[in-house]
C-alpha cells in the first residue's frame, strides 16, 4: 500500500537518569534528504542514525531533532587540572615572597580558582548507542504509522480519480467508433450534392474513408491509456515506494491524451479530453505526496 511522505513521530526514554527525546518530521522531496540535529557529545552517532532511518524510509525530507541529558553519576569523572593548579601555586608563592606575606596556601582555596576542577563525562558509548536506537525505532514507527494513514486517504482519492479517467476514455472510444460511420454518410451526401448524381464512385469514397480513418484514428492511444491505467492500479497496491513510477505513468497518459485532442475534431471528444487532463493534473499533484 502506498505511503505519504508527510508525517511526524516522537519518542522519549528516561533510563538510569539518562533522558532521551527524538522528534522526526518528514515532508515531500524528490529524493531522500536526512538532516539530524543532535548534541555535540552524540555527534559520533549521526551516520548510524541516518543509516537506520534510510532502512525504513526511501523518499522525503527528514528532519530529526535529538535532545539528551545525562544526570546519572555513572559516566562522570572529576579531575584536577594539575598544570594550571601548579601555575596558580607558583604565582601565589612568588607574590607572597615579593610582598613578604604568609604563603600558607590551602587546597580548598586553590580549588575555587577557575579551571582547577574539571568535570569530565566518560560516556559508555555502546550503552548510549543502544538506548538511542530504541528511542529512534519507536519514533520512526510512529512516523510510518502516520505516513501509512495519510497514504490510505491518498489511495482512495487516486482510485476514484483514475476510475473517472477510465470512464471518460470509454466514452471517447465509443464516440470515436461512430465517427467513421458518420463521416461516410456526410461524405456521400456531400458528393451527391456537388455532382448532382445518384451514382457515385464507391472506390473513391472508400479511399477517402481510409485516409480519414487513418488520420483520425485514436485506437492506439486508447489502448495505451487503458494499459497505463492497469499499470497505475497495480502500482497502488505494491508495498514498495512507487511515487516516481506513478509520476512517469501520468506523464505518459498526458502525452497520449494530448495526441487524442490534436486528432479530434469532435466536440464531445474534445470535452472528454479536457475532463481527462483535469483529472490527470489532480492525480499528478497527489502523487507528489507519495513516497
Amino acid at each position: 500500500m502506498i505511503k505519504s511522505m508527510t508525517g511526524f513521530g516522537k519518542s522519549s526514554l528516561n533510563l538510569n537518569e539518562r533522558n532521551y527525546q527524538i522528534e522526526i518530521k518528514s515532508v515531500n522531496h524528490r529524493y531522500l534528504d536526512i538532516q539530524v540535529k543532535l548534541p555535540r557529545q552524540l555527534s559520533y552517532l549521526e551516520e548510524m542514525l541516518k543509516l537506520e532511518i534510510s532502512k525504513k524510509i526511501k523518499r522525503g525530507k527528514i528532519d530529526v531533532i535529538i535532545t539528551f541529558e545525562n544526570n546519572s553519576e555513572k559516566g562522570k569523572n572529576i579531575k584536577i587540572n594539575t598544570e594550571i593548579t601548579k601555575m596558580y601555586i607558583s604565582e601565589l608563592k612568588n607574590l607572597a615572597k615579593e610582598e613578604n606575606l604568609l604563603s600558607n596556601i590551602e587546597v580548598t582555596d586553590i580549588a575555587k580558582f577557575p579551571d582547577v576542577l574539571l568535570i569530565q563525562n566518560v560516556e559508555d558509548d555502546e550503552t548510549i548507542k543502544e538506548e538511542i536506537q530504541t528511542v529512534l525505532f519507536e519514533a520512526i514507527t510512529k512516523l510510518l504509522e502516520m505516513r501509512k494513514a495519510e497514504g490510505m486517504k491518498i489511495y482512495e482519492d487516486l482510485q476514484k480519480r483514475i476510475d473517472k479517467v477510465a470512464e471518460e476514455i470509454k466514452k471517447i472510444s465509443s464516440i470515436s467508433t461512430r465517427l467513421i460511420e458518420e463521416y461516410v454518410v456526410k461524405l456521400e451526401a456531400r458528393v451527391k450534392e456537388l455532382t448532382k448524381m445518384q451514382e457515385i464512385d464507391k472506390y473513391r469514397i472508400a479511399q477517402e474513408i481510409v485516409i480519414y480513418a487513418d488520420k483520425s484514428s485514436i485506437e492506439e492511444e486508447i489502448t495505451r491509456l487503458n494499459s497505463h491505467i492497469m499499470q497505475f492500479k497495480n502500482l497502488l497496491n505494491l508495498q514498495e515506494p512507487v511515487g516516481k513510477k506513478l509520476d512517469f505513468i501520468i506523464q505518459e497518459m498526458n502525452r497520449e491524451t494530448n495526441t487524442i485532442g490534436s486528432k479530434s475534431c469532435n466536440l464531445q471528444i474534445t470535452n472528454g479530453v479536457i475532463e481527462i487532463k483535469t483529472e490527470l493534473e489532480n492525480i499528478r499533484e497527489q502523487i507528489q505526496n507519495i513516497e
